[in-house]
């Protein structure tokens, strides 16, 4: 076969180049099969899974509303019932209540040392932080002079009510952040169910002094959840580094220039002689300050509307505690309204529950 080809490459001088693919072509076999003897990498089609599943970790509104769910919402649901209870044993003042609890968050200024960031944030938006800080230590004065005059659940109630629909009303107005139907369907129910709570006790309110001093206690709640939705707003516009720990020590700093001058002269302090009082205030100082940060945290991941209505739990907890803590009559419709506000919790966590994959670049 060589010697033939040869001789046809002598005699068609002129036709090199299609007898020299005559050759490769006589070289090549029949079929161009696979060489086996080599081993080849296992291809995986495009159409079929992989054997390895992806992986998918939760989005950030999942977990924003987990940590105000389980860091949040369960841990503040303590700090009312607390709260009473050091006015019951002690007569504790709400003022003097506030200035301890602010004396858990001076501690994280050792912290921004530690970075070297300042304490009062960058110059930029130092007015904002200490808005922020004024906000809340405003909300938290109202939330703890209300729950001594009316029960602890039904303040927390009304103040967590009025907080998700402010909440709300400002995240259209000011953001223009629309929400899901299944979002407006949590909220509705959360609301719904705060007013079953709410609702017979305010229709039945007495009259002369106590009647007058109970309606104060539920403005007061409600005033502090308007501050409450307020202050998540301006914290959302803050964007700096150690922003978070930056307004816990702010809000300790502004809580007691504050509460001390009003402590004296609005109220009379008292010194808790009972190892319950102590208790008492070293419980809210601590749970306070892990709902401060979880709530914080919560509210840059998810639409602070929906981290309110999250924070509904609080409610549940605070009329176990009223139940069996304080011995406190909780009504068939608190029972009712708890269960519809945990049903709306479910809605709203249920929505959001979705999964990215790793890797995944968030848009």
């Amino acid at each position: 076969m060589a010697g033939a080809l040869k001789g046809i490459r002598q005699l068609d001088p002129g036709g090199g180049e299609e007898v020299q693919q005559n050759d490769m072509d006589a070289r090549r076999p029949y079929f161009d099969l696979p060489d086996f003897t080599e081993p080849s990498p296992p291809s995986t089609p495009a159409s079929l899974p992989s054997s390895h599943p992806h992986r998918c970790r939760p989005s950030d509104a999942t977990k924003g509303l987990f940590v105000a769910l389980l860091g949040g919402g369960l841990s503040a649901g303590f700090v009312g019932p607390f709260s009473r209870m050091a006015y019951q044993t002690s007569h504790l003042p709400s003022l003097e209540l506030l200035i301890f609890r602010c004396l858990f968050h001076l501690p994280i200024a050792l912290l921004l040392k530690l970075r070297g960031d300042p304490l009062l944030g960058p110059p930029d938006v130092r007015v904002r932080a200490f808005l922020h800080a004024v906000l809340n230590v405003l909300s938290i004065g109202c939330a703890y002079s209300a729950v001594q005059v009316v029960p602890a659940g039904n303040a927390v109630t009304v103040r967590k009510g009025s907080s998700t629909v402010c909440s709300a009303l400002l995240a259209l107005c000011l953001e223009s952040q629309g929400l899901s139907g299944y979002a407006w369907c949590g909220l509705f129910g959360s609301t719904l169910g705060l007013i079953i709570i709410v609702g017979p006790g305010l229709g039945t309110l007495q009259e002369g002094t106590t009647g007058l001093y109970t309606a104060l206690g539920y403005i007061l709640a409600f005033l502090g959840g308007l501050a409450l939705s307020l202050g998540l707003q301006v914290y959302r516009s803050l964007h700096f580094p150690s922003c978070l720990p930056t307004v816990a020590f702010l809000f300790g700093l502004v809580g007691l220039m504050i509460s001390v001058p009003g402590l004296f002269v609005l109220q009379t302090p008292v010194v808790p002689q009972d190892t319950l009082s102590w208790s008492c205030v070293v419980a809210v100082g601590l749970l306070a300050l892990v709902s401060f940060v979880c709530v914080s945290y919560a509210v840059t991941k998810a639409h602070p509307a929906l981290v309110c209505a999250v924070l509904h739990s609080e409610v549940v907890v605070a009329l176990m505690l009223q139940y069996y803590v304080l011995y406190e009559t909780v009504a068939p419709t608190d029972i009712m309204g708890a269960g519809v506000v945990l049903g709306s919790i479910a809605i709203i966590t249920a929505q959001n529950l979705s999964c990215e994959k790793e890797g995944q670049v968030e848009g």
